[in-house]
């Protein structure tokens, strides 16, 4: 094709080729067998834990306020990758629109933003709620959790918006066959017929920020919070307050560290596309999977709740 033909042609479709290195029907079908069960036991837990928040009034705190959404953000980055990477692994669909595959790209974008600002947002939180007891009901009541949430969202969604025309103004005229399991940013913008130098710049400089300056905001509110819990004269209280701190920064920890992982990897020469990808899905599934378990499910009155829903839906005959 002429540089003239090529400049005229607009990619209409893009096709997603998945692992390179895990193309046979036998890895197809452990892949598909491991992320069908993954992605129910996500659903399952997050929406079990958004019903439980939604039905039980004594729950309408700022924390579980939070926590609540943090479950819907979990669904929606899931959501956005997987159902896409079984119906690839079980019949064969790999293909994608030029637009789908924009608006998957834009969505991911924009939930893994807003996810990173929650989670700081959420240490936050906690920092408040252990080391500023006293002034905690007045600097983080519902009203101002809600605009917090709303804020994290709103800047989310921004990022992706941008990134997104910013990847749009290229011209796409071939080849259009994208190495991964969904349209992950650097991936696509690869694909483009000119220079690309200010979207890979762009993209580096944004996605290191929204990732490095939360977690390094985490990561100075929990140590605030741990010199706080070594004061606790109890022992017991000092266990658990250190088991409930840990958990959280192994799965923020998690989170941040693939992320990086996953950013670095288009730019270090010798990565493996198979690990990159495998490591870019774990992302969007490993702490959406987790957090339900970590937030809730260990917290007294999540299980509670849990409890007393059965109990009042009849399921149980007694207490929980």
């Amino acid at each position: 094709m002429s540089s003239l033909n090529q400049s005229n042609f607009r990619v209409q479709e893009f096709v997603l080729f998945g692992f390179p290195g895990l193309q046979d029907k036998e890895s197809k079908n452990i892949l598909l067998a491991i992320f069908l069960a993954v992605y129910s036991l996500i659903l399952l837990g997050n929406i079990l834990i958004i019903v439980i928040l939604l039905l039980d009034e004594g729950l309408y705190i700022p924390m579980y306020l939070l926590i609540l959404n943090l479950a819907i953000l979990d669904i929606a980055i899931s959501s956005i990758t997987v159902p896409k990477l079984l119906t690839a692994l079980m019949f064969n669909d790999n293909i994608i629109s030029f637009a789908g595959c924009f608006v998957q790209m834009g969505c991911l974008l924009s939930f893994l933003s807003a996810a990173s600002f929650l989670l700081a947002l959420m240490a936050y939180d906690r920092y408040l709620a252990i080391c500023n007891p006293l002034h905690y009901p007045a600097m983080m009541n519902n009203t101002i959790v809600m605009k917090q949430s709303l804020s994290c969202w709103a800047a989310g969604l921004l990022i992706g918006i941008f990134l997104v025309c910013l990847a749009l103004r290229l011209p796409f005229c071939g080849p259009n066959i994208i190495i991964h399991c969904y349209c992950d940013h650097s991936s696509v913008v690869r694909l483009a017929c000119a220079d690309t130098v200010i979207n890979n710049y762009t993209g580096l400089v944004i996605s290191l920020s929204i990732m490095i300056l939360p977690l390094l905001y985490i990561f100075f509110s929990y140590i605030k919070i741990i010199m706080s819990v070594v004061k606790i004269t109890t022992s017991e209280g000092r266990s658990k307050a250190f088991s409930t701190c840990g958990t959280h920064l192994l799965v923020i920890c998690v989170f941040f560290l693939l992320a990086v992982f996953i950013i670095l990897s288009y730019r270090v020469p010798g990565v493996s596309a198979d690990a990159r990808i495998m490591v870019s899905v774990l992302q969007s599934v490993i702490p959406s999977l987790a957090n339900p378990i970590i937030y809730c499910l260990r917290s007294k009155e999540i299980r509670e709740s849990f409890g007393k829903t059965l109990k009042k839906s009849k399921i149980l005959p007694g207490g929980f």
